[in-house]
This record gives C-alpha cells, structure tokens and sequence, in this order.
C-alpha cells in the first residue's frame, strides 16, 4: 500500500508568542518538514518553543515550484506543515496553491485553528458580527480602491480589511469622501502586541487621529468598516452621494430637483433628506 503523508496547516500567533495551542507545538515539533513563508521569521517562534523541525520557504514567489516538491515528499509518507509568518496560513498568506494541489493529489489536510488578526480584531470591535465579509487588502491603485470602497456603499455586512501603514491615512480620507461620515470605521493596531489600540468613529475622526502623530500610522492594522443605515425612505446610497456633490455648488432645492429626474425619486424626498443632513 502506498504511503501517504498529511499537510498540516497550523496557525501561528499574529504578535504575542504565547498565543499558540499546545496543538500546534506538538504537531511543529513531530513533523517531519516545516513549510514557512519567511524562514528566518519563523526561526524566533520555533526558538521560544525549542522545536528543531526542518524549514523550507513558502511563499508567493516560489509557491508553484514548491508545492509539486512538498507533494512529492507528501508522496513517500512524510508529515508537512504549513505556516505563515502570523496568524492562519492562506488568510491574505501564500498557501491556498499547496492546499488546493494536495487536496487534488488525494493527500489529508488538517487544520490546527489558533490566531487569526481579522477575527480578533471584530470580536473587540463592537461592530456587528452576524454578518461579515473579510476582503484582504485593498487594492494599491487609487482608482481600483475607490471601486472597492464604492462596492461597499450599501453593504448590511461589516468589512474587515488588512492595511500596511503607509497607505493607511490614504485609505481612510478615501473611506470618508466615498462612504461619508456616517458609516462607524474601527481601526485596530498591533494586536496582541505592547501598543494594542483600537480606535473607534467616523473616517474623518480616525484620519484625525492617524495625523495626530506618526507613530500612529506605523504597525499592522485592521480595518473594519461598519454597515451601511437601512434608508428607509428607499433613496439609493448613490443619489445621497450625487446630492452631497451637488449641494457643493447648487441650492439644495435646486440639487433635490436634478437628482430626482436622475433617479426617479421625489423631490420633497431628496429635499427633506438634504435638510437632515445639514445640507
């Protein structure tokens, strides 16, 4: 009978080292291979627990070299695991090419839960958790960022997004021009770690505080951004917006008018709402 080897995927803590399951110890330690994305990273967490196991790089450059070679191994029965350089591998982390090649190859993948930033950060947000959508990284190009931020408007879910911090003030002046001031933004910093902060309210209160010194603006961070208030009058999140931006330059009246022909909706609507919003 063929011998067949198992794929472990173990989280890792995301900051403190103490984060980690007994599990996860036991099954770096047995493996026969450790697969990391930065070796040299992962050194300090295999030091802390005195583990010896072998390590191989894994990451997103060398990903499809790597996994036909870890399935090779998978092939002649040896134990693998698979971690990232924090939290659960395949969460915005290289990995989902091995998995999904060992899955096909027939081999057992096994998941050794423990941290996650995403979900640790929501479940110390106060935001809502019944429904929500991690969507990774924004995208680095301004106008791609602006469509995903525009994809939000009338989300009922809250979105959880990783930020690196040199485009984290960016991301949040762009989250008050196309989403307002009304949505709640959490913005939770170095989890887990010394300077754990969670900053809560509007884009324009959080940008304040990123520009208030810059120390804030540096660390991991995750952003989380609040759903979009039910509009009971039924007027879209768009004809808001195009109200907003018309108020700019045009009488509220005048502004109702034009974007009651645009949508089809009542200017008394669009009026009293401009009204509402301080327009």
């Amino acid at each position: 009978m063929k011998a067949t080897g198992t794929l472990f995927v173990v989280a890792t803590p995301i900051g403190n080292l103490t984060d980690i399951s007994q599990r996860a110890i036991d099954t770096l330690a047995s493996v026969d291979l450790i697969a990391a994305e930065d070796t040299r990273h992962s050194q300090r967490l295999l030091q802390q627990f005195s583990i010896t196991t072998r390590m191989l790089s894994l990451h997103d450059h060398n990903e499809q070299q790597r996994a036909r070679q870890l399935i090779d191994l998978l092939d002649e029965g040896q134990q693998i695991a698979l971690i990232s350089d924090a939290g659960t591998p395949l969460i915005s982390d290289p990995g989902y090419g091995l998995v999904s090649q060992c899955r096909q190859a027939g081999h057992r993948v096994v998941p050794i839960p423990g941290a996650c930033a995403a979900i640790a950060a929501l479940s110390a947000s106060g935001l809502p958790t019944d429904k929500f959508r991690f969507c990774g990284f924004l995208p680095v190009k301004q106008q791609a960022r602006e469509d995903a931020l525009n994809a939000l408007a009338d989300s009922q879910e809250t979105c959880i997004f990783y930020e690196a911090p040199r485009r984290v003030l960016d991301t949040m002046q762009m989250i008050s021009a196309v989403l307002g001031e009304e949505r709640h933004i959490v913005l939770a910093k170095e989890l887990t770690k010394a300077f754990e902060t969670f900053q809560s309210g509007s884009a324009a209160s959080i940008s304040d505080w990123l520009r208030a010194d810059e120390v804030h603006q540096k660390g991991e961070f995750v952003l989380m951004i609040g759903p979009a208030k039910i509009r009971e009058e039924g007027i879209p999140a768009d004809a808001e917006r195009l109200l907003r931006t018309l108020c700019g330059e045009l009488p509220l009246k005048k502004a109702a008018a034009l974007v009651a022909a645009h949508y089809d909706l009542k200017k008394n609507q669009l009026y009293q709402l401009g009204l509402t919003l301080g327009l």
